[in-house]
């Protein structure tokens, strides 16, 4: 079932993942907000950075408690699904922009309190990045990573192993990222800041059950890049049929459940 995978670049690849991050993402833990809010003293008058915003599951959050969120991301389609749901909303204080951790020297972003990153940091140079970021944090704020925390932090759901096998079979089994592979940083993110100017670091760390149905799992499937529908091509109808049947075989009640982790790395300087 294996074959030659397209060429993609890596924001090809989120772009067609971006109505699936969108609708079918685990959302952050309503704590993460609250952490924030009170450690901050967030008032509905601070500049925060969502840098790799996605199609704003931070931003969307955090708008209501700031003056304005600058939304930062390289994948136009992120963007626009990030407009949709704002215009959906009524939130009028998320200013969108078109770029990445590398135009952010360049980018005029003026001082902000927080830059925050949703699972969004492993892909870029860390340590560059909290150079520039230096720059652009006011004195008393922080990079804030929120993730589901590092790879093999938690058990994976008994489900995920179905996932994989059927991916195998039409990707092959390494996570391609365009048309490479990608692997995830051994170092942790705590141990990158740890020598950055933000350099006091403190970890929180929230855990919940969701369960999700056939549809949502394969509609979360859809919003990773490395099973996006660019990667899969026009096998994606018959990934998509395999993978219902694989997964329904396994769980006949359509009920899956996970334990979900919301991870908040928060740096700040010494």
């Amino acid at each position: 079932m294996t074959s030659s995978t397209p060429s993609y670049t890596p924001e090809e690849l989120f772009a067609s993942t971006a109505p699936y991050y969108a609708a079918f993402r685990p959302r952050y833990a309503p704590e993460f907000y609250n952490l924030l809010a009170k450690r901050f003293g967030l008032n509905g008058t601070q500049r925060v950075l969502d840098l790799g915003a996605g199609p704003g599951i931070i931003a969307l959050e955090l708008a209501p408690l700031v003056g304005e969120v600058i939304a930062v991301d390289p994948e136009k389609g992120m963007l626009e699904e990030g407009r949709r749901l704002a215009a959906e909303r009524g939130i009028t204080n998320i200013t969108w922009r078109e770029g990445d951790s590398t135009t952010l020297p360049t980018m005029d972003i003026r001082p902000v309190l927080l830059t925050v990153m949703g699972a969004a940091y492993h892909w870029m140079d860390r340590d560059r990045v909290a150079r520039d970021l230096d720059r652009i944090i006011e004195p008393g704020g922080a990079v804030v990573l929120a993730s589901g925390g590092a790879p093999g932090d938690l058990e994976p759901a008994p489900w995920r192993q179905v996932i994989d096998e059927v991916r195998t079979r039409y990707l092959g089994p390494e996570r391609r990222a365009g048309s490479g592979t990608y692997s995830h940083p051994k170092e942790r993110h705590q141990d990158v800041l740890a020598r950055s100017p933000f350099s006091r670091v403190d970890t929180t760390r929230w855990d919940h059950t969701l369960t999700r149905t056939v549809d949502e799992v394969i509609g979360w499937v859809f919003s990773l890049s490395y099973s996006s529908p660019a990667q899969l091509g026009e096998k994606k109808d018959a990934f998509e049929r395999d993978l219902r049947v694989a997964l329904l075989d396994f769980a006949p009640s359509g009920r899956f459940d996970e334990v979900i982790r919301t991870e908040a790395v928060i740096a700040t300087r010494p």
